[in-house]
C-alpha cells in the first residue's frame, strides 16, 4: 500500500510538471506613444485564420510616460501574433479615415503595415519556452 501511494504521488508530480511545461508567459512592452491619453488595447491571436478577426486573449493596458506593459500568463506553447492600438478616446474601437487607422497601431515583431494590415507571417512568433519577450514600437 505504501509503495502504491508513493507511485501515485510520483506520477501526480510528473503530470503536474508536464502540464506546467506546456504553457508559458508572453511579456509585452509597447513604447513610442505620442501621449498618455486613453488606453492600449491588445489582442493575442493564435492562428493565421484568426489573425485580426478573432482574438484569442484580449487585454487593456494603462499608458504611463508613453509606454505600456502587459503580461499574458499560462499561454499554451505554440505560434502567436499580437496586435495593439492606442485607443486615445477610450471608445474601444480603432478610429479610421477611409479605412486607414487614425490611432496608432502596432504588431508583434514590429511587422510592417504597408498597403494594408500587417501579415501573419511577419507578426507571428513561437512560444516555446517559459517566457517570451516582445517589444512593439508605435
Amino acid at each position: 500500500m505504501k509503495k502504491l501511494m508513493t507511485l501515485a504521488i510520483f506520477f501526480g508530480f510528473l503530470i503536474i510538471t508536464a502540464q506546467e511545461k506546456k504553457s508559458g508567459t508572453i511579456q509585452l512592452q509597447i513604447d513610442n506613444m505620442e501621449n498618455d491619453k486613453g488606453q492600449m488595447l491588445i489582442g493575442l491571436y493564435d492562428s493565421e485564420d484568426n489573425w485580426l478577426s478573432k482574438i484569442y486573449v484580449g487585454k487593456v493596458a494603462k499608458i504611463t510616460d508613453g509606454s505600456a506593459e502587459i503580461t499574458f500568463k499560462n499561454v499554451p506553447l505554440g505560434v502567436y501574433a499580437i496586435s495593439v492600438f492606442h485607443d486615445e478616446d477610450n471608445n474601444g474601437k480603432l478610429k479610421t479615415f477611409l479605412g486607414i487607422p487614425t490611432e496608432s497601431t502596432g504588431s508583434s515583431n514590429n511587422a510592417p503595415a504597408r498597403f494594408g494590415p500587417p501579415k501573419w507571417e511577419d507578426a507571428k512568433f513561437t512560444l516555446t519556452e517559459k517566457t517570451v519577450h516582445q517589444k512593439i514600437s508605435l
